[in-house]
C-alpha cells in the first residue's frame, strides 16, 4: 500500500493495546471441544445446501434405522 508523501500511516495496533502477557491458543482447545463442524464432500454439498436440509434427512434416517432395529429385535 503506497503512502502519500508527507503523511504518516495509521498504526495497525494502537500503543495502548499490550499483548505482551498474552498466551497464543489459550482458548483453542475449549473452542474445538464446543464446536460441531462437519465438512461435507463436494458432491454431497451440491444436494444439501444448508444445515436444515442435512438435519431433516439425518433425522429421517435415524427414525428409519430405529424402526428397523425394533423389527429385527421382535
Amino acid at each position: 500500500m503506497s503512502e502519500t508523501p508527507g503523511t504518516e500511516a495509521e498504526p495497525e495496533m494502537l500503543e495502548e493495546y499490550d499483548f505482551g502477557q498474552g498466551v497464543r491458543g489459550k482458548y483453542a482447545q475449549r473452542y474445538v471441544a464446543g464446536s460441531n463442524v462437519v465438512v461435507l464432500s463436494p458432491d454431497v454439498a451440491e444436494v444439501f445446501r444448508d444445515s436444515e436440509s442435512v438435519n431433516a434427512v439425518l433425522r429421517a434416517f435415524i427414525r428409519a434405522a430405529r424402526q428397523q432395529s425394533k423389527r429385527i429385535a421382535e
